[in-house]
């Protein structure tokens, strides 16, 4: 059995399921209140503790994340100067980063004991307009922050040395890295084997490519591949981006086309090969792939609807096994093991 946890935004609740690990069929369990149009959500390592940010209230709150239930307790909630599009923590499960896409922020906080929130932030660190994800890397010394393009953002992804002591950051060597064309880099995941980081692209309808360079943490761009169809010539924009566990197949979703593009990733280079789209709730902004990658849970932002997916391991296609109503504005999923 899986826990799984979606803020519904725009009726200020966590909505909480259990997830059949067999079937993947959902049954909601619960909903924890968190008012103030909550939207992303991270979890510790060792899944005890789940953060939310609470956009329109400036606000960020811990729960303790109870093993078997699932059950959400609230532990702490603390202020911050502008609403954060995007939370993850550290690899150590020490520190919270932020991303502040208005705000032109990366922050960090304390983790203290017991999981709660320490104020204030030991890093408020201005980049530019559209910051949308922050992460380190595996080993936990280097730290990515995506730009997208546009209204003055810089497209560009940040480069940070990271002291996972302390929790500062110092900027790498160069300090960006910059895609060649305006593609307005978004969210990224790394591979789960190999020094590659693949980036989604907001503004070019695209997934990127990177080497990682692990002693250096630099990145290099590769390839670049479409997540649209050959004769699509509406408007879109991608949006997060995801990794199956054994690192053989990748999906990006398309708001616009409304659809989630799907790729093999080659065993030997990393390569991307587009395995084609399917059709999504409107607007799938966020979405989750199960911890075995056999079940992906995207949420429609327009439907307020859940749409499951079954992946086929051998294929990497996707196939539509249960749509459920989940509330108005779905904005994060996450899945993780119960107990």
């Amino acid at each position: 059995m899986y826990h799984v946890y979606v803020t519904v935004s725009d009726e200020g609740r966590i909505a909480r399921y259990a997830m059949d690990a067999a079937t993947g069929r959902l049954t909601h369990q619960g909903d924890q209140p968190a008012s103030g149009r909550p939207a992303p959500v991270a979890i510790d390592p060792a899944r005890r503790f789940l953060y939310v940010a609470r956009r329109d209230a400036l606000l960020l709150t811990a729960y303790a994340i109870e093993p078997r239930s699932g059950a959400l307790g609230e532990l702490n909630t603390i202020a911050v100067e502008t609403d954060p599009c995007y939370l993850a923590t550290d690899r150590g499960g020490r520190w919270l980063f932020s991303a502040h896409y208005l705000g032109e922020t990366a922050a960090v906080h304390r983790l203290g004991d017991g999981g709660r929130l320490v104020a204030p932030a030991v890093e408020w660190r201005h980049t530019g307009r559209g910051a949308h994800c922050f992460q380190t890397d595996p080993s936990n010394r280097f730290a990515f922050v995506p730009h997208i393009h546009g209204k003055g953002a810089p497209n560009a992804i940040f480069q940070y040395r990271f002291d996972a002591a302390s929790g500062r950051l110092t900027a790498n060597q160069p300090p960006t890295v910059e895609p060649a064309g305006a593609d307005g880099p978004r969210h990224f995941c790394f591979h789960p084997d190999r020094d590659i980081v693949y980036v989604s692209n907001e503004q070019g309808g695209s997934v990127s490519l990177y080497d990682f360079d692990a002693g250096a943490g630099t990145l290099s761009p590769r390839q670049t591949v479409s997540t649209l169809p050959d004769d699509w010539s509406g408007d879109n924009m991608c949006s997060q981006i995801q990794i199956t566990p054994d690192g053989r197949h990748l999906y990006a979703p398309n708001r616009g086309h409304d659809s989630i593009a799907q790729f093999s990733v080659d065993p030997d280079d990393g390569s991307l090969t587009v395995l084609g789209q399917v059709p999504a709730e409107p607007v799938p902004r966020a979405f989750a792939i199960d911890p075995a990658g056999r079940f992906l849970i995207s949420a429609g932002l327009r439907s307020g609807r859940l749409a499951t997916y079954r992946i086929d391991g051998a294929s990497g296609h996707l196939e539509r096994i249960a749509t459920d109503d989940v509330g108005k504005a779905p904005m994060w999923v996450s899945i993780i093991p119960a107990g």
